[in-house]
């Protein structure tokens, strides 16, 4: 692979840089895209042709898969994986904490004769059993019933951390409970996607899959390590609870969009591509509006692919800032008096026939199909704001929600005046006057060689909690924090001691 070098800073004593001061960067960054991904196209080169088309009904259809195909799949696991040094395998999941879990289990099995081979078998692929005891439940279930189950969710690919196979799964009781985030997740996108493929029948025939789509965006703060273990406040709660406000307030924001630090920039290097090894496709990265605040971004996904990258990002952030001796922030408001940080959800609607159902089309039927699904989205914010309220409700986020940087404590729909004007049209509707054609001739001339620039059909509503922002709903209230911020001990970030 060909490669650029370049020079870390001289004061910066980053211990994991070569022993020249260097590092090796790619040059393109989608050479690595999934390299330790257990992908489509590494599960087309590993499985055979019955196990290669049942993972895809499974992840596409919501079929189920045999045992005997998991028996394939889990050889074709441990093959891929031990080709580039894996040792151990282990259900990563998400209880209720806050953070992922993971129980590590080696390949490593004795045989006859004092002799040892590598086995993993589609039993252990599918299930696993860590102790569910320990975790929270939300009081559905005695503490003495400590079985628990992890079971593969095969519609999210594994992936390699270090040395250690990862496999997505959900969490359950013993008695059926639910005890994680992604069971209910997988039940709301399999309740979203038949309710929105049964409308789509009136409009087109050919689609037989809606799909849930999200593009998140990551806010943070990075704080120099030994400026961060001289605040007892900050290492345990992970927000300063003394000191003097700031000289100034908002006003600190003149940085926004500026010129990315060189020691940040080197931490956001290195972050890149631990992502585009994961299959995690960032493609954003600049300064936010606080002092030492930054934002990152990957391309829209899947759902339930997006939340696992998601948290997944967060471990492997907290993992290499340290190694810049940093420490990162992920409260949501972690300095009194500044910017605070967020995750904004951009949330969408695909069909397996290509179409963005959020998008206005550029004819009546298409925007009677795009209205369908535009007012029944306000309708459900509308009827479950409380629910939508409670679910980014914590005493962090709540320090954040309703001051100048963030959106209002109230959910609320934000949709643009062209739009509103649509919607007010609809009480009274006439043959073809149903939506907003306007958008393909609405033009911003400027001044001089600049082209023409054609204008979204809503304006970006950055106090909204729940926005229309041309073609899809952000909702900007979301919470940030997650227990990894307080999770530091001064030594090496090691999640195998602090997760799980």
């Amino acid at each position: 692979m060909s490669t650029l070098r370049f020079k870390a800073l001289e004061t910066l004593p980053f211990k994991d840089f070569r022993r020249d001061n260097s590092v090796e960067v790619p040059v393109k960054l989608s050479e690595l895209f999934c390299q330790n991904v257990f992908s489509e196209e590494t599960m087309r080169e590993y499985l055979t042709k019955e196990a290669f088309q049942s993972i895809l009904d499974a992840m596409k259809k919501g079929t189920k898969i045999q045992r005997h195909i998991a028996d394939q799949v889990a050889v074709a696991m441990k093959d891929w994986a031990m080709s580039k040094g894996v040792t151990h395998y282990t259900h990563w999941f998400q209880p209720l904490t806050g953070s992922t879990a993971e129980k590590h289990d080696s390949f490593f099995t004795p045989i006859e004769g004092g002799r040892a081979i590598e086995r993993f078998s589609g039993n252990l692929l599918i299930q696993q059993e860590p102790d569910a005891s320990s975790f929270p439940n939300g009081g559905i279930r005695n503490t003495f019933e400590a079985r628990g189950y992890t079971a593969w969710d095969p519609t999210s690919p594994a992936f390699i951390m270090g040395t250690t196979l990862c496999i997505p799964s959900i969490f359950i009781s013993y008695t059926g409970e639910t005890l994680d985030y992604k069971a209910p997740l997988l039940r709301a996108l399999n309740a979203v996607d038949e309710a929105a493929t049964n409308v789509m029948q009136y409009f087109d025939k050919n689609v037989t899959k809606v799909t849930p789509t999200l593009g998140w965006e990551q806010e943070y703060f990075l704080v120099d390590s030994a400026l961060y273990q001289s605040r007892p406040d900050l290492v345990l709660t992970g927000k300063t609870l003394l000191g003097h406000s700031p000289a100034k307030g908002q006003q600190l924001d003149d940085h926004y969009f500026g010129s990315i630090p060189t020691r940040v920039m080197n931490f956001m290097k290195e972050l890149e591509i631990e992502c585009m090894k994961l299959g995690i496709p960032v493609t954003t990265r600049h300064n936010e509006v606080a002092p030492n605040q930054f934002e990152l971004a990957p391309m829209f996904e899947e759902v339930n692919v997006a939340v696992d990258h998601n948290s997944l990002l967060m471990d492997v952030m907290a993992r290499i800032a340290h190694r810049h001796h940093f420490h990162i922030l992920f409260h949501e408001k972690p300095f009194a008096g500044v910017n605070g940080s967020g995750k904004h959800n951009n949330w969408s609607l695909a069909t397996d026939t290509g179409e963005n159902l959020l998008s206005p089309g550029k004819n009546p039927k298409k925007n009677l199909q795009f209205l369908t699904f535009f007012v029944n989205t306000i309708k459900a914010v509308h009827e479950y704001a409380d629910l939508l309220r409670a679910s980014i409700a914590s005493a962090s986020n709540d320090h954040r929600l309703g001051a100048n940087e963030a959106p209002p404590a109230i959910i609320s729909v934000f949709i643009g005046s062209q739009l509103f004007r649509v919607l007010e049209e609809l009480e009274k509707v006439t043959e073809g006057k149903l939506s907003p054609d306007e958008k393909t001739d609405l033009k911003l001339n400027v001044v001089g060689k600049i082209p023409e620039i054609l204008l979204d059909n809503t304006d970006r509503n950055r106090t909204s909690p729940f926005a229309f922002t041309g073609n899809k709903f952000e909702i900007r209230a979301v919470g940030f924090f997650c227990k990894l911020c307080r999770i530091y001990d001064g030594n090496e970030y090691d999640c195998s001691k602090t997760i799980g």
